[in-house]
């Protein structure tokens, strides 16, 4: 899929990763160790209101717009994203393009300018974007879920923030706070496709050379614990409710994380997993069923979303426990296994088909990892994987006191929908 992969760290400590990919449209992408799990109560949201603003003007395009109107004269596909770990900002055009491309998206990354008048009127849309959340309870009822799962603590909150701290934000705090996640040693810049390796490392360097070496603080640590059953609902009349039955597991760096995909594949990872069989078509209770296994740096969970009739809600939740529990009684026989894993891998290669998928890919594994491991080696792992992997991981996971049920819908189900919570 690629050919040789180069990483280059400057002295001040920012990676540069190259990923060479013949015949196909060429990819920016900076990284930046900063998202919701880095910051503190009072500023909850900062990360992604930040994301925001770096496309309001910086030093060389001070007036809003005008990075997207050179963005899209180059006909560039361009966006950012926040999560809890991390913020990044890339932009894909043809190949002969790629100089625009770095110059646009080191500018957002380096020149902010932050303009106290542009922060005031990008809170209303900051605060318009928390509300179409809350009318999404299908999105909405992960966030219900990380807040049941871990509180009152960076883990548990909302990667947008609340809509009084967002209405608080000033000038000041952004300064701060990009001068204290923004540095060298916690950035890293991908650049992937069809593109001239010796030109685009020189120009990274020459745009981040400058940055002074510096450490940034580390992410405060995930209380990750759990004694009994926890179940949290929240009301809206609908006639449609939405839940997330999910369980601890464990952080990113675990070698169980391929055996942690392979289970979330078997039960939710396709149209012939055996939640999407069972709930789906043999009850016609859902629409969507899924499976999910997510890990970060210090704690990681698997995920079991669906939404249903509200009067089937009871006999959802309790058709997911049962799998799970049948998952970890019962071995998975070999073809099933097969079956499975070549789906998990071949849907893995799949979302590496284009330079923004794969500079994201290898992004992430260096930010967070600091590991270049390529996809076809993965790939290799996931066919590892037995079917005692598995069934140990299933019985190390699935007990009554590591259940936490999150549900967005009307009231009057809370009382039966925690009897279930026991295997």
């Amino acid at each position: 899929m690629t050919k040789a992969i180069k990483k280059v760290t400057l002295p001040n400590g920012l990676r540069i990763v190259l990923v060479p990919q013949a015949g196909v449209a060429s990819t920016a992408l900076i990284l930046v160790a900063a998202g919701s799990e880095y910051e503190t109560k009072r500023i909850n949201g900062l990360s992604h209101f930040l994301e925001h603003m770096v496309f309001k003007g910086t030093v060389s395009r001070p007036e809003p717009g005008m990075t997207a109107e050179a963005l899209d004269a180059l006909g560039a596909e361009y966006n950012a994203f926040t999560s809890q770990e991390y913020t990044g900002y890339w932009a894909k055009a043809e190949n002969h393009k790629l100089p625009g491309l770095l110059d646009l998206v080191s500018d957002l990354y380096l020149n902010p300018l932050f303009n106290q008048a542009e922060i005031d009127k990008e809170r209303g849309v900051v605060i318009e974007e928390l509300n179409m959340y809350e009318d999404m309870p299908m999105r909405k009822v992960q966030d219900v879920f990380l807040e049941l799962l871990y509180g009152d603590q960076p883990a548990g909150w909302d990667v947008g923030g609340t809509k009084d701290v967002i209405r608080k934000m000033q000038r000041r705090d952004f300064a701060d706070y990009r001068k204290a996640r923004y540095v060298a040693s916690g950035t890293v810049v991908v650049v992937s496709g069809d593109f001239d390796a010796q030109a685009a490392t020189r120009f990274v360097r020459q745009a981040f050379g400058k940055l002074p070496r510096k450490n940034a603080a580390a992410k405060p640590k995930t209380i990750d614990r759990q004694r009994q059953p926890k179940f949290i609902m929240r009301h809206k009349a609908s006639d449609q409710s939405h839940l997330v039955l999910g369980l601890r597991t464990f952080s990113l760096s675990d070698q169980r994380r391929y055996a942690a995909e392979v289970l979330a594949h078997t039960l939710g990872g396709g149209m012939s997993s055996r939640l999407f069989i069972r709930i789906r078509e043999k009850m016609g209770a859902a629409y969507y069923v899924r499976a999910e296994s997510a890990l970060y740096l210090d704690h990681g969970y698997l995920a079991l979303s669906s939404g249903a009739n509200t009067s089937k809600l009871e006999a959802v939740t309790k058709a997911i426990l049962e799998e799970c529990a049948r998952l970890a009684a019962e071995p998975i026989g070999a073809a099933e296994l097969k079956r499975v894993k070549d789906h998990l891998v071949g849907t893995f290669m799949l979302a590496l088909e284009t330079s923004d998928q794969v500079a994201g890919y290898y992004a992430e594994q260096e930010l967070l990892l600091r590991t270049l491991e390529r996809p076809e080696a993965v790939a290799k792992r996931f066919l590892a994987v037995t079917a005692e992997d598995v069934r140990d991981l299933a019985r190390k996971t699935f007990r009554a006191s590591n259940l936490n049920l999150a549900v967005i819908g009307p009231k009057g189900k809370e009382r039966q929908l925690q009897k279930l919570l026991r295997f």
